[in-house]
């Protein structure tokens, strides 16, 4: 159960079935992607630039931070919590940082934690939001 700021009144949480199917909830997902793909876009040149030649893990800190400057900076205008925006930063990383061990070991090659490191990223986005999911259903 939740309480509704405004008035007061006790309201059933939302159950993870009803955030996924909300238009709402899905707008806010694909709202944050996008504002990912703008950060990554706007940052692509100086990410180039400071990891040419570099390592793995240079390349996913850097493609991470681009992506999470991106969302962080639509989270921070839809008025979200500093908590949630730095749970969603931290899915970023995260979803690169859990296959690199891999790569060290020889099993995945420096391209594959790249793009497994994107596909991870997407659920792991959704169980964040499901985490806070009313905020997600809210109309900011």
């Amino acid at each position: 159960m939740t309480t509704s700021p405004a008035d007061g009144v006790r309201t059933a949480r939302p159950s993870r079935r009803e955030a996924l199917t909300s238009r709402r909830f899905v707008l806010h997902y694909l709202q944050m992607l996008a504002a990912m793909l703008v950060g990554m876009a706007l940052l692509m040149p100086v990410s180039m630039l400071v990891g040419a030649g570099a390592g793995v893990e240079l390349q996913t800190l850097l493609m991470a931070t681009s992506m999470s400057v991106g969302m962080a900076a639509l989270m921070v205008w839809h008025r979200s919590p500093v908590s949630s925006i730095v749970e969603m930063c931290l899915a970023m990383y995260l979803s690169f940082a859990v296959l690199l061990p891999a790569h060290w070991l020889g099993v995945l090659s420096g391209e594959a934690v790249i793009g497994l490191g994107h596909v991870v990223m997407l659920p792991m986005m959704a169980a964040v939001m499901l985490r806070r999911r009313e905020q997600y259903l809210d109309d900011h």
